[in-house]
């Protein structure tokens, strides 16, 4: 892979995510969320929840533009950068709310709120790694990309050792083909405790394969790791209510539809990891 395939994958996976979050919240999907940001900023008594909707979905859309033409060189990447930051920042700032946290339980996040607003924490490294290549060295790429990927699975894959989060999961694993075995062998909370363990180890065995610059265990993790994020979008085939015919994707498909950053944010690593393309 050298660094025309990786940045010609980023900008489809950023332009594809982006299109459909902006083109589901335009439409609709999801206001509970939106006006829970915008409350968090005092915006909520002046706007509607379908403006709310159309101004983020509007965002998004221009995000998803801005990027291929930048990607395109028809713009400069500033725009580009600073609507990603804008869209990232936003609901990344709403983590200071307290309704965004579970503190009986040591602070995780909110299952559906706090879980899909960290999300956005691996936005950034992406939009750095694709127009401001040369401003960092690879090896701060490679951590900014893996801090997210660490933060999302450790943290959520912990809360898989919580008896409200195993719950949770079930409707998602039992509906999927290549997860609901796990019902067969393991109890509802011995499945849980198999997936989060799964995404912990990993997590941290990819974080040693980069400090040891291990390629081999570079290669095992990364690749589990993206197994995991590969099998959150089965889940808009195979859950309810990931799809709408109304506004393309609905809550569950906009929170499972943001992990292809993370399939980003592993790309760069294993680019410059084991390919280290030229400056």
């Amino acid at each position: 892979m050298n660094l025309t395939h990786t940045n010609n994958a980023l900008i489809t996976l950023l332009a594809l995510s982006f299109g459909l979050l902006g083109v589901s919240f335009a439409l609709g999907a999801n206001p509970n969320s939106l006006v829970a940001t915008f409350e968090f900023y005092g915006f909520d008594t002046s706007l509607n929840n379908k403006m709310i909707g159309l101004l983020t979905g509007s965002t998004m859309i221009a995000l998803a533009l801005a990027t291929l033409a930048a990607h395109l060189k028809l713009i400069k990447p500033t725009p580009a950068l600073v609507l990603a930051l804008i869209v990232s920042i936003v609901p990344l700032l709403t983590l200071l709310a307290s309704n965004r946290w579970m503190a009986q339980l040591g602070g995780f996040p909110i299952i559906g709120s706090g879980q899909g607003i960290i999300k956005y924490f691996a936005v950034i490294p992406l939009y750095l790694f694709l127009f401001y290549k040369n401003k960092l060295t690879d090896k701060q790429h490679v951590f900014l990309n893996f801090i997210p990927i660490a933060m999302v699975l450790l943290w959520i894959g912990g809360m898989k050792f919580y008896e409200f989060e195993a719950k949770a999961i079930v409707s998602l694993v039992e509906t999927s083909p290549f997860m609901s075995w796990l019902y067969t062998v393991f109890s509802v909370q011995g499945a849980s405790n198999v997936i989060g363990g799964f995404d912990v180890l990993f997590a941290v065995l990819l974080g040693i394969g980069i400090l040891l610059n291990n390629k081999k265990l570079i290669i095992v993790s990364g690749l589990a790791c993206l197994s995991v994020f590969l099998m959150t979008q089965t889940f808009l085939i195979t859950a309810t209510g990931a799809l709408s015919s109304s506004t393309l994707l609905e809550r569950l498909g906009q929170f499972v539809i943001k992990d292809l950053w993370y399939v980003g944010n592993l790309v760069v690593i294993a680019t410059l990891m084991l390919f280290k393309p030229a400056k």
